[in-house]
């Protein structure tokens, strides 16, 4: 276009240059028009290329949109067979549970009443316990009373024991050094006697000395009326030689015991029933036989004084 209004001027000059006035007049409107005309065409050549570039805008605006709208398309048919395809798993999964549904529900109810009948039977079995429990913890205590009530028993029969032994032994000081001995031992006093503090040689006839030592014996008995008193006759190992109703160690023992017995008896503050005798041969050596010291210790007459235990055992047995 603007070569053509060029080429135009130039004509138009060339023209003028060697035609008449009317004619450059003519063309000079012509050259005018011309000019009008091209204005006009350029500003349509504007209006086109505006409308061309906002054409463009406007193109590349719907293809962004087209093409966003295709991907939102394609978002959405993933969606859509996604959703399908957990409409299908949901349809599969309650297909499966419409049909498992009653035999599952059977079997957990069948498990339920087994272990609620588990959890009352376990309950039960703990209140039993817990009674249990509660009956051994008032039985131990109640015990536990009695054991105190036994120790304290105990305590006070060790204490007139020991009470005892020092009475006996204060009795028989004038004893001491001639064959006799107290000793207390196992809740029990021990009164030793050798034999040559009361009887000679194969003899159980009791001499003087040894009937005074016996009698101050008996005195301190007298005082305590619920003590058992045990006479153990003891001999050594040699054979008895004598003669007469005597037939052996045993038995001389025995009378030897016996013997004892008649002396304490002779007090009667004394209880006869509280008085038992026995003979216990060379069977119960306190020494060896193989010395003649050992020997002298083995001829002796043991007096064993418990007390009474009755009320002991009694508590013994309520344990």
């Amino acid at each position: 276009m603007k070569n053509k209004i060029v080429i135009a001027v130039i004509l138009l000059i060339s023209i003028t240059s060697c035609v008449s006035p009317k004619v450059y007049k003519n063309l000079e409107d012509k050259y005018a028009a011309l000019k009008k005309e091209n204005r006009s065409l350029q500003d349509q050549y504007d209006a086109l290329l505006n409308a061309k570039n906002e054409a463009e805008n406007n193109f590349n605006s719907t293809k962004q949109d087209y093409d966003n709208a295709i991907a939102e398309k394609n978002q959405w048919e993933a969606d859509y067979k996604a959703l399908v395809n957990d409409h299908k798993n949901l349809k599969d999964s309650y297909d499966a549970l419409v049909t498992n549904s009653s035999s599952a529900i059977a079997e957990n109810f069948q498990k339920n009443r087994e272990l609620l009948a588990k959890l009352e039977a376990k309950e039960q079995a703990l209140t039993s316990e817990n009674l249990r429990l509660e009956q051994l913890k008032k039985e131990l205590e109640a015990r536990s009373t009695r054991v105190a009530e036994l120790e304290s028993v105990i305590a006070a029969k060790d204490a007139a024991m020991t009470k005892l032994k020092n009475a006996i032994s204060s009795a028989l000081t004038d004893f001491e050094g001639k064959g006799l001995t107290v000793e207390q031992r196992n809740g029990k006093v021990y009164v030793s006697m050798e034999n040559k503090l009361l009887f000679n040689s194969g003899s159980w006839a009791v001499g003087t000395e040894g009937k005074k030592a016996v009698n101050q014996l008996a005195s301190v008995l007298s005082s305590n009326p619920e003590i058992a008193i045990l006479i153990e006759g003891h001999t050594d190992n040699a054979p008895y030689t004598g003669s007469g109703q005597i037939k052996g160690n045993w038995d001389l023992s025995t009378k030897r015991a016996t013997a004892i017995v008649e002396i304490l008896r002779q007090n009667n503050k004394i209880n006869p029933e509280n008085l038992t005798a026995a003979g216990r041969g060379e069977f119960a050596p306190i020494a060896s036989n193989n010395t003649a010291q050992g020997k002298a210790k083995n001829r002796r007459i043991e007096i064993i004084l418990t007390p009474k235990l009755d009320e002991i055992s009694k508590l013994l047995n309520e344990i």
